[in-house]
């Protein structure tokens, strides 16, 4: 049966930045499938953590700076350790920064490149040797975003990082899926997260975002679990190196 397909039943995830918003839906969500959880945060996970378990699965609590490159192969093998394998990556943690470009500072620049872009590479790299080492493939999902396909304004750095992302996303798809490991990305919209609070309170600004949006409202979190599971699951085994726009139609204005 199709719905059979769906099912990540037996398979571990590695979620990055699921102690909240889209990362918390997402890891809610594969939980739901049947995945046990590795989450990987800078912060307590609390909230997620009682989701997953209240599901039945089992959720292991890693903290990382992941940034700083040089700890991500020990979170695979915590990870397998914890699984006895890896199934699926979500390279969801990135933050944004905000400035004139005019003003934009180096700083600034490098910080949101280095976690938004280099960890998400370099994260996926040491997944996928997981992958063949234990030779049966898996799934990696990198959040992209919609400046992967627009320039937006005063985030040079995060717009760079995320049209960097949808690129990578088809380079290690290109590469790796004869090792049958299926690289994709999501690239959610205008969600109602903490970090668009502010665009959301600011009446204008938010009466503006809507009068795009064909769906006319914001995304929630949920909004990410059907498209998440089915990147993660058997069912998008011929999916590769493609970006998935879960946006309410604000591409298609």
């Amino acid at each position: 049966m199709i719905l059979d397909n769906f099912h990540l039943q037996g398979r571990v995830a590695i979620v990055t930045g699921c102690n909240t918003g889209l990362g918390q839906g997402m890891a809610r969500a594969l939980a739901q499938a049947g995945a046990d959880i590795v989450g990987v945060n800078v912060s307590e996970p609390d909230e997620t953590r009682e989701q997953v378990q209240a599901l039945g699965r089992r959720f292991l609590d890693l903290r990382a700076n992941l940034s700083d490159i040089s700890c991500l192969e020990g979170l695979v093998g915590e990870a397998r350790s914890f699984g006895g394998r890896v199934d699926i990556l979500v390279n969801n943690a990135g933050i944004i920064r905000r400035e004139d470009a005019i003003k934009f500072s180096e700083k600034d620049w490098d910080d949101v490149i280095d976690l938004n872009l280099k960890t998400v590479f370099f994260f996926s790299q040491a997944v996928a040797r997981q992958y063949i080492a234990q030779g049966s493939g898996g799934k990696i999902i990198n959040v992209a975003s919609m400046l992967s396909y627009q320039g937006g304004v005063r985030v040079p750095s995060y717009t760079a990082s995320k049209s960097g992302v949808m690129g990578i996303t088809r380079l290690m798809a290109n590469e790796w899926a004869s090792q049958r490991i299926n690289v994709n990305a999501i690239a959610p919209g205008y969600m109602a997260t903490n970090n668009t609070a502010a665009l959301r309170a600011d009446e204008g600004r938010n009466a503006a975002i809507l009068d795009r949006i064909p769906a006319g409202r914001w995304g929630v979190p949920d909004d990410l679990a059907g498209p998440v599971v089915f990147l993660a699951s058997q069912a998008s085994d011929y999916v590769n190196g493609y970006t998935v726009a879960v946006d309410g139609g604000w591409l298609a204005r």
